[in-house]
């Protein structure tokens, strides 16, 4: 398991999908993120491979995926900066969700 594992949540929505967000221990280690790079939808993800890449004020960095799929969506707010992920509520800190 990678030590970025706990960075993020995951959770089952009504259409089947898996919602992929940003966990209160990956606030916690990487500050405020200023910057995310999210890949596009129709992307493969695979558990420990490339996922999203992050400009934080604690630290730059490069997070694995924490499972296997394919995007089917992007969290819309987040095409207007990474404001969404700075959240308090934790519901809000989604990237993406996966098929």
């Amino acid at each position: 398991m990678s030590a970025t594992a706990n960075y993020f949540w995951t959770k089952k929505q009504d259409d089947g999908t898996i919602r992929i967000g940003l966990s209160d221990a990956g606030v916690d280690d990487l500050g405020k993120i200023n910057f995310a790079d999210v890949p596009a939808t129709g992307t493969k993800l695979t558990t420990d491979g490339p996922f999203v890449s992050v400009e934080a004020e604690k630290a730059v960095s490069d997070l694995p995926s924490p499972l296997t799929g394919v995007i089917s969506q992007i969290n819309p707010a987040l095409s207007e900066g990474p404001e969404a992920l700075n959240s308090g509520n934790l519901t809000d800190r989604w990237f993406v969700d996966v098929k």
